[in-house]
């Protein structure tokens, strides 16, 4: 049984929909938080439109605060409750992109992941082992979860933009080079990086001024 997760928009600055961002937020965050950045992108992207979803756990303590899985050394959580939650968590957010498709009436091709922290994260692990390819993932300040199993898992390899300040004190910034291997390991022949200097864990405007790049030049948008 999968969770509904509700999400905020932005329409198409056109008004018309040739192509759909999803941000996926990070850890305590929600939805709006990556939404702002639609304001930036879409002046740039003028049929698109951008969907922000908000996780489907509540953080413990947090009102507003979202979480894809929770995060034991954080919360107190233990690995098991962890997994679980990310794999239900897993299924949520595909059954969400199904359902965006078919409303919007876009392809997998015309939708970008984008993610930030342990949206990322999410990005990085959903999109690999959806059968439909999607138009590429940008993937902020996260990690390549179960890096092991990628390999066997894979049936997509969309194009991937890795993007880490350098001064990251929340994801250590190695994940970056880390997840690259790991993706070129797997087959992987368009991976891209680009690491944010003097920032710590966030989004400068530099690494949204390359995101931006590789979301015209290569995911066709």
């Amino acid at each position: 049984m999968t969770r509904v997760l509700n999400a905020g928009r932005k329409d198409p600055v056109s008004g018309t929909t040739r192509s759909v961002v999803v941000f996926l937020h990070g850890y305590g965050a929600n939805g709006a938080d990556l939404l702002g950045l639609a304001d930036v992108l879409g002046e740039h992207l003028p049929d698109t439109l951008f969907v922000a979803p908000d996780a489907p756990e509540n953080v413990p303590g947090a009102p507003m605060g979202y979480q894809w899985f929770p995060i034991p050394w954080m919360d107190g959580s233990s690995e098991e409750e962890a997994e679980r939650s990310m794999m239900q968590s897993v299924e949520d957010l595909n059954a969400f992109l199904d359902a965006l498709m078919v409303d919007e009436d876009v392809l997998p091709e015309q939708v970008v992941l984008f993610g930030f922290s342990q949206g990322t994260m999410m990005s990085l692990y959903v999109a690999p082992r959806r059968e439909d390819e999607v138009a590429g993932i940008v993937a902020f300040s996260g990690r390549l979860l179960k890096p092991e199993l990628l390999s066997d898992e894979t049936v997509s390899r969309p194009p991937v933009l890795l993007v880490h300040g350098d001064q990251d004190d929340v994801v250590p910034p190695q994940s970056l080079p880390a997840a690259a291997e790991a993706l070129q390991e797997a087959g992987w022949k368009e991976v891209y990086a680009h690491v944010m200097k003097g920032t710590a864990h966030g989004i400068a405007p530099d690494g949204l001024s390359v995101a931006l790049a590789f979301m015209r030049d290569k995911c066709g948008l």
